[in-house]
């Protein structure tokens, strides 16, 4: 295995979004999706300046772990049993569409999103939601 780079943008994960068409047929991306899309390039490109890295060459494995927040309105034994891991979010955002927004990282973590041979995806609860992404270089010239 190679080299290891760890993104956690902070805040309520979020899905890619479908495009939308206007009556006059020209699609668009939802604003929501392109504001979060935006703000995981920006920090993956700090995180990389900070590590003084180039996107990465070859295959690459992720693992994306999305923490959603625990609803304050649920009573507390509810709370408790999010907190703990023992119930885990069922709802929005589907797994796939948090995995889209990986599109954002292309140019700035790895080449093109192509190169994703492996990945795992979780959801879970937490009081701090984030999204955590960990990209593993699996061709040891990346170490």
């Amino acid at each position: 295995m190679g080299a290891q780079i760890t993104i956690t943008l902070l805040g309520k994960p979020r899905g890619k979004q479908r495009p939308r068409v206007t009556r006059q047929g020209i699609a668009y991306t939802p604003k929501e999706t392109v504001h979060y899309e935006s703000a995981l390039r920006v920090t993956a490109q700090a995180v990389m300046e900070r590590l003084r890295r180039s996107p990465l060459q070859g295959p690459v494995a992720v693992t994306v772990e999305a923490y959603m927040p625990i609803a304050a309105s649920w009573p507390k034994k509810k709370q408790h049993a999010a907190s703990l891991g023992t119930l885990l979010p069922t709802g929005k955002p589907d797994l796939d569409n948090i995995l889209k927004m990986l599109d954002g990282l292309n140019g700035i973590v790895w080449g093109d999103d192509s190169q994703i041979t492996d990945a795992v995806v979780r959801k879970r609860y937490s009081d701090r939601p984030r999204l955590d992404i960990t990209v593993t270089a699996l061709s040891p010239a990346e170490s």
